[in-house]
Order: C-alpha cells, then structure tokens, then sequence
C-alpha cells in the first residue's frame, strides 16, 4: 500500500496507536518491532479490541483484510507523519538541547497557544517513534505547532528533521548529557547542531540563545536569526530573583518589564526569554505572553516544588547529566535555607567519563556546607566521599521516612532510571 493509499485511511481514522493498552476504538494500530517485543503478535487482538486497521510487517496468523502489510513498520510510521506534515503550511518549531528542552518546549508552547490553536508534543514523546506519532496527533485546524527533539546519538535529529520539517529551530544549550552516544562535548554539539543544519539548509528561522559563544559558531551561515539572553538579543533580561521561584526582568523587547515565574532555579531564565521570544516574533500580545509564562506550573519531577510535612521539596527526578546537575546543586546552594538536604541518584549514559563526572560532582558538593547529603546509585559507588549512600531509590525512600523531617529543604534529583520520586513515595 502507498503512503498516500495509506494516508486516506488515517484521514478516515485520524488516530494512531502503537500499545495496545492504550488502543481506543476506531484506532489505526501500527505494530513495532524492538529488541524485546513484536508488535505483530498483538494486530489480532488490537483489531479485536476495536482498531480499524493494523499495520504489519510480518505475516500474522488470523489476520484479515483489515491488516495491512507493510516492508518495515516503524518507517511507514515516519513516511506518514512525513506525510501529513506536509499538508500544513504553518510554523512547526522544533525544540533541542542538553538541558531545558522540556521546560522550554512547555512554556513556549503555554504563550503560543493562548493566541494560537497551538499543538505540541504530549510528555517524552521525543524519540524516533514519539516525534511522527506527535505529527499524526496534530488536525488540521493547527496554526502552530511545537515539537520537542531528543536525542542521544548523531543522525539522529537530523532524521527527526526529514519528516518534521521545521520552519523554525532552537537549540537550548550543549552540556554533558549523553557524551556514551555522543562521543563527547563536541559529538553533542554535531548531533544537536543537525537542527541548526537543516534550518541553514532550508532558508528557515532559529531563535539563538546569545549567552553561550558555541551556539554563535554553530549557527554560522543562517540568514534569520533572533536573539534572545541576559545581555544582547531583540529580548533580553536578567534573573532579579530566585527565591523560592524565579523572577525575571526584561531590559529589551516586550512591553512589560517583570515576569514572576513558578520556576525554580536562576537557569531558566534562558528558557523564558526564549518564549518571550518566540511570542513577540509571532506577534502574541504582551498580556498574554507574560500571563501564559507567568501561570505555567512546572509537574512530572521536573524542577517541581513540592510542600510535604513542613518541608519544601525540589524535585528534579526527571533526568540529570552533569551539566543540569552542577546548575542544579549551585542553585541549591544560593538558597537561602538554614537546612539543606541534598539527594542525589547516578547519572547515566556517560561513558568512560562516568566515574571522573561523578567525582566531579562530589567535589562541587564537598565545596558547600549542607545539613546532609544522601547519594544514590550509579557510579557514586565508585567515588571518594564520606556522604550516606544508598544503592537505589527504594533504599533511600526508607531512610526518608525514618528521620521524621520538619523545617528542612530539599534537592532530589537524578537521571530517569534512578527514579528519585520514589523517595517521597
């Protein structure tokens, strides 16, 4: 069957599922193959469960009329989100970065949408199968459209490209995340940089962070670049404070000059100058951009404040490489708290690096005074350090509950696998 064949179905069927526990009726099941799974074994019970198709690429026993044979599932998936993207003549922004993807992805999205029908990408819908199925989730009544990139080895975005094509890319920043996939600093800033490469090479726009020098260089070459950070850009502004949530003042470019943020941490102020951007660049009122960046409430473990028994809680358990980290446990420690705790998981996919990144860490933390320091998992094990030690969340959960803290201040944070939310049950 053709794209195009295919993609009249889909137009019928505007619904795309590739899990069967979460198929719904009248669903268009695409069965993907991993190294632990096969979707062909479930089209018979997703038909059964009431999609209207299955698309295979394997014959399946019991199989009718209603699958439809393909050469490789996951490509067909992309071809058709290639497809349908296609029909749209409106901005598709797409997000990448180290850090911050999320958080900016979240609040550009929250300024766009309060103008325009605005679509984005749901959760961590930002891999090889959650980029097309984000496309084919956008109708046809879009005038916007956001989608996050992630990625942790080269080619990578510059495939998400073909069948995203972006008019417009951002690039958050290039730190230490992902160096095993990578290949170190400069392998991250080649495989982000594949946006930047693919908006040279189709004429399109890039909103660029001033602060870092690298992504000047990077961006050599792109006719329509709009500027945003702390000292020069078409927006600029400074942290004014952090305590608990971020405040923001902007010195250039909008029509207020204060934005009283519910985020945590002095590093975001890149992220919200960029929605600021954005909203100015596509013409949002002023009201509405800083009303939208303003109500935006950060949840699932990401820089999320949490209150729980008198204590105040930052939970960051959403990812972490050393570059976040370091941001992280700084901004902890300019808090202005008698009583800090400090809880930290392993961070991942570094490589060969991984031990020297996690020493590195303990002695960022052994340059500050905290009431304690729980360290978790990962390659903490393999450091020199004289902190409490647990080998995983569930460990860590059960000291938590012990010590009957009051008063006390926390940082929890680690990357996804360590699951560091577990610790506040």
């Amino acid at each position: 069957m053709t794209i195009e064949a295919l993609y009249k179905l889909y137009l019928q069927h505007p619904s795309v599922q590739t899990d069967t526990r979460k198929l719904k009726k009248g669903d268009i099941f695409f069965a993907l193959k991993g190294a632990n799974f096969n979707g062909n074994l479930f089209a018979v019970k997703a038909l059964e469960a009431g999609a209207a198709y299955a698309v295979i690429d394997e014959p399946v026993e019991g199989a009718d009329q209603r699958c439809i044979l393909v050469e490789d599932v996951l490509q067909t998936l992309q071809a058709l989100a290639g497809y349908h993207r296609q029909q749209f003549n409106i901005p598709f922004i797409a997000i990448t970065g180290s850090n911050g993807k999320t958080t900016t992805k979240e609040l550009v999205y929250a300024v766009l949408a309060s103008h325009y029908k605005t679509y984005t990408t749901q959760g961590n819908l930002n891999n090889h199968i959650g980029v097309p199925l984000t496309l084919l989730s956008i109708p046809a009544d879009a005038e916007m459209a956001v989608i996050e990139m992630g990625a942790n080895h080269q080619k990578e975005i510059a495939g998400y490209c073909v069948y995203t094509d972006p008019t417009h890319g951002i690039i958050t920043n290039c730190g230490k995340a992902h160096l095993e996939g990578f290949g170190g600093i400069e392998g991250v800033r080649k495989g982000k940089g594949e946006l930047y490469d693919y908006i040279r090479a189709h004429h399109g726009t890039i909103f660029r962070c001033n602060d870092f020098d690298y992504l000047h260089t990077m961006s050599k070459g792109i006719e329509k670049v709009i500027g945003y950070g702390t000292t020069e850009g078409e927006i600029t502004g400074e942290v004014i404070a952090s305590e608990p949530f971020l405040e923001v003042h902007i010195a250039k470019g909008a029509g207020f000059e204060r934005v009283a943020t519910q985020l945590v941490g002095a590093y975001n102020v890149s992220n919200v100058l960029c929605a600021i951007a954005i909203g100015k660049t596509f013409k949002v009122p002023d009201e509405k951009i800083k009303k939208a960046i303003e109500s935006y409430a950060p949840s699932n473990s990401r820089s999320q404040m949490v209150e729980r028994d008198g204590n105040h809680i930052i939970l960051d358990a959403y990812n972490a490489n050393p570059t976040s980290m370091r941001a992280a446990v700084e901004n902890f420690a300019n808090l202005n708290a008698p009583k800090k705790v400090l809880m930290l998981g392993g961070m991942m996919e570094l490589g060969e690096d991984s031990i020297t990144e996690h020493q590195q860490m303990i002695d960022l933390i052994n340059s500050f005074t905290w009431h304690q320091v729980v360290l978790v998992g990962g390659n903490f094990q393999k450091t020199q350090h004289s902190y409490l030690f647990f080998h995983d969340s569930t460990e860590a959960a059960s000291w938590y509950k012990q010590q009957n803290f009051s008063g006390t201040h926390f940082l929890i944070k680690g990357s996804r696998s360590m699951q560091m939310e577990k610790i506040l049950g």
